[in-house]
């Protein structure tokens, strides 16, 4: 039996809400078609956002998006995608397909509006300009009179919006330029000194920082700019087989490279402590913030489709992953204060897929429905002792768990069996709070299980009567590849 231990009284960090973020890029159908149908589509949607996607975001409380990009966004250019004749362009990055940029500035704020959740945008550092990016603040959010806020009331909105997150280039050390961290801390610096503050909105300032395990870009990066920044970014994707050439299947797989793939997603631990070490050596009061603003997982696109559109399937494998990745976060609220899962539709590690006017809810979008009860509460202690699972060198401790309480009091407990074949049974003993009733509920499956359009609820959130209080103490049996998530007053 598993023992598991909260002590509600000992409270830790913050949890975020924006730790369940997610990010939309220009790739492949995940704005067009995916999100974005345009205005005349005879697919439902309001001014142009399929109705279907917007309705499920919600359900699971989006908080934040990222846009445009990703890679995208060091060749976006955002005067193309405003007004009325916009500029056409070449994707060089993903697919090279036509971006007529019919989605730009506009209609993200709008999809923010409908979604409810803050806007995160990226800005150009790769092949941009001060001048552009600092014009670009000042169309969205300044309120007096200038060139800006004349152009964007020609345009039809004549009040500013508000945007905090503001990301200062994307993987610049990669296709964001091939920079060293010396040559863009210092880019960093100066286009971050015109990303101003206008009419009372307040900018977070957001690093580019490193891909995966590079510690020396994040040493030099915080050495030379930390105390011009709020927060530094970090990239991390969980390739099965480690070769970026031969990535592996997304829905075809073995058990051992089930357990692979847990043991590498499980990585984003220690990835954290030694970026937050570095990053606390340059800043003892530790004031800058870490951002992992693009994680999951990355197969091999499915047959037939685009090399270039990264469109994958997704299964209990895939919500076993961001469970995992989630309690990580959590335990780690009081430094992590914003992650952005990759992508939001139909590209790499979707919530949510789409094939015309169809659309399906991932195993990844049920695990953010089952962890969308710690949102902006505060984690609590919580221990156990877990034997591992797995097979051979691929062995994983068999349970994860984080607890939070929120501001009615209420105690939340999300849970992870990640064993492909074995019932876990658990005993939860709470300090601190005199449980009077519990309610679960649960996402379990076969570790390939997967929503097909054909059969789009294969894999789905059922509630989960199977945990009692017994003794003032929770009980209860974790199916094989599960989450559960109990809500205790």
């Amino acid at each position: 039996m598993e023992k598991l231990h909260i002590n509600t009284q000992d409270k830790r960090g913050f949890i975020n809400r924006n730790i369940y973020g997610h990010f939309a890029e220009h790739l492949g159908r995940c704005i067009y078609n995916g999100i974005f149908v345009g205005k005349d589509s005879s697919i439902p949607n309001i001014n142009g956002m399929r109705t279907d996607v917007v309705d499920a975001l919600r359900n699971i409380k989006i908080p934040v998006l990222r846009w445009p990009g990703g890679c995208f966004a060091d060749e976006y250019h955002w005067r193309d995608g405003i007004g009325t004749d916009r500029k056409k362009m070449i994707n060089t990055h993903w697919g090279g397909v036509v971006e007529d940029n019919s989605f730009g500035t506009h209609e993200f704020m709008e999809l923010c509006r409908q979604l409810d959740c803050e806007p995160y945008i990226n800005g150009n550092v790769g092949s941009g300009t001060v001048q552009e990016m600092s014009e670009w603040v000042e169309y969205l959010t300044f309120n007096g009179e200038s060139p800006m806020t004349n152009l964007r009331a020609q345009n039809g909105q004549k009040e500013p919006w508000c945007v905090k997150y503001w990301g200062v280039g994307n993987e610049n050390w990669g296709c964001g330029g091939n920079m060293r961290p010396e040559y863009y801390a210092d880019l960093y610096r100066q286009f971050a000194t015109y990303v101003r503050d206008y009419s009372g909105n307040k900018i977070y300032k957001i690093a580019c920082g490193a891909n995966s395990f590079d510690y020396n870009w994040t040493d030099k990066v915080m050495e030379i700019a930390g105390r011009y920044m709020h927060a530094l970014t970090v990239h991390y994707y969980t390739v099965p087989s480690g070769e970026w050439s031969k990535k592996g299947s997304a829905t075809e797989f073995t058990t051992r490279e089930y357990y692979s793939t847990l043991k590498k997603a499980l990585r984003m631990d220690e990835l954290i402590e030694n970026h937050l070490q570095i990053m606390h050596k340059h800043d003892p009061e530790n004031k800058v913030d870490l951002i992992v603003d693009e994680w999951g997982t990355w197969y091999d696109v499915e047959p037939g489709t685009n090399p270039g559109f990264l469109y994958q399937q997704n299964t209990m494998r895939d919500a076993m992953v961001a469970a995992l990745t989630f309690n990580i976060f959590n335990r780690h609220s009081s430094r992590v204060v914003m992650a952005n899962i990759a992508q939001t539709v139909n590209v790499l590690q979707s919530v949510i897929l789409t094939e015309g006017d169809k659309m399906l809810l991932t195993p990844t979008y049920h695990a953010f429905d089952l962890y969308k009860g710690h949102h902006d509460a505060t984690e609590v202690y919580s221990h156990s002792n877990p034997g591992l699972t797995g097979e051979e060198d691929d062995k994983i401790q068999g349970f994860s768990a984080s607890a939070s309480v929120n501001a009615e009091g209420h105690l939340y407990i999300t849970m992870v069996n990640p064993c492909d074949n074995k019932a876990l049974p658990v005993e939860v003993s709470i300090e601190g709070m005199d449980a009077k009733k519990v309610t679960a509920r649960a996402l379990a499956g076969g570790i390939t299980d997967h929503n097909t359009f054909d059969e789009p609820t294969k894999t789905k959130i059922n509630n989960f009567d199977g945990i009692t209080i017994k003794d003032g103490k929770l009980v209860l049996t974790m199916p094989p590849c599960s989450i559960v998530a109990a809500s205790v007053s």
